[in-house]
C-alpha cells in the first residue's frame, strides 16, 4: 500500500490522481476489485469520505464501478471505455499512453483536414483565416494556443460530420486540461502562425489531400516541438 500521506489541501484531487495512476498502471488491473474501504483509506491515509468522494468521480469518468454490498472493481476499460477517459490518460502521460495520443491526433487530424478541406463553406474558411491571424497577432503564448485550439474545432466542424466533431473536441478537452505544458509550442506566436500557413492554405483551397499532406505534416512537426519542451 502507498507509504506517503496526501496534501491536505487538495486530498480528493491528488487521491483521484493517485488512484488513477494505480489503476492505468497495473497496481490494480481490469476486472480487479480494489481493497476495502477502511483499507484503501488507512494506505493513502486520507478518511473515508475522501476515498469516497474520489471513487464516485473516478466511476463517473469510467475507470471504477461499484456494487453496493460487493465492493469497488475497475471496469475493462480498454475494452468499454470511451473518449471520457481521455483526460485521464492525457493527465497520465506515461510514455505509452503519450504516444498512442500523438499518434491518433496524427492520423484522426490528417483525415478530418482532408474532410474540411472538401466540405468547409465560405464563412468557415473566412473564419479559419481570422483564427490564423489571431495566431500570429497574439500576445502571449497562452492566446496562441487557445486561438489554434479554436482552428481545430472549426476544422472539425468543416467536415459536415459531427461525429468527427464529437471526437476532435474529446481530444482538445483532454489537451486543455494540461495545455500549460506545452505552452512553449507557442512561444513564439509568429512562428506557430508560419507552421500553420499551409495547411490553413489547403484547407482554404479545397484541396483535400494537400489538407490532408499539409496536417500530417503540422502534427508531426508540432509533436516534435511539443515533446521536445517535456523531456
Amino acid at each position: 500500500m502507498p507509504s506517503s500521506p496526501i496534501p491536505r489541501d487538495t486530498v480528493v484531487d491528488s487521491l483521484v490522481g493517485r488512484l488513477r495512476d494505480d489503476v492505468l498502471s497495473g497496481r490494480y488491473p481490469p476486472g480487479s476489485y480494489l481493497p476495502p474501504e477502511r483499507e484503501l483509506a488507512a494506505g493513502y491515509a486520507v478518511t473515508r469520505t475522501s476515498l469516497k468522494h474520489a471513487i464516485v468521480r473516478l466511476a463517473q469518468a469510467g475507470l471504477l464501478e461499484t456494487r453496493h454490498g460487493v465492493g469497488t472493481r475497475v471496469r475493462d476499460y480498454e475494452r468499454l471505455g470511451g473518449p471520457e477517459l481521455l483526460p485521464m490518460l492525457v493527465s497520465t502521460v506515461g510514455p505509452a499512453w503519450k504516444a498512442e495520443i500523438f499518434q491518433v491526433r496524427r492520423e484522426v487530424g490528417a483525415l478530418v483536414a482532408a474532410k474540411a478541406a472538401a466540405n468547409a463553406t465560405d464563412a468557415q474558411r473566412a473564419r479559419l483565416r481570422e483564427l490564423a491571424g489571431e495566431v500570429r497577432d497574439a500576445q502571449d503564448a497562452d492566446t496562441a494556443q487557445l486561438a489554434e485550439c479554436e482552428i481545430h474545432r472549426v476544422i472539425a466542424a468543416a467536415t459536415g460530420n459531427r461525429v468527427y466533431g464529437f471526437m476532435v473536441n474529446a481530444l482538445l478537452n483532454a489537451y486543455l486540461t494540461v495545455r500549460d505544458g506545452f505552452t512553449h509550442a507557442f512561444a513564439d506566436p509568429a512562428a506557430a502562425a508560419d507552421r500553420l500557413t499551409p495547411l490553413i492554405g489547403a484547407l482554404c483551397g479545397g484541396d483535400a489531400e494537400r489538407a490532408r499532406a499539409a496536417a500530417a505534416a503540422y502534427f508531426t512537426e508540432t509533436e516534435a516541438i511539443m515533446l521536445e519542451g517535456t523531456r
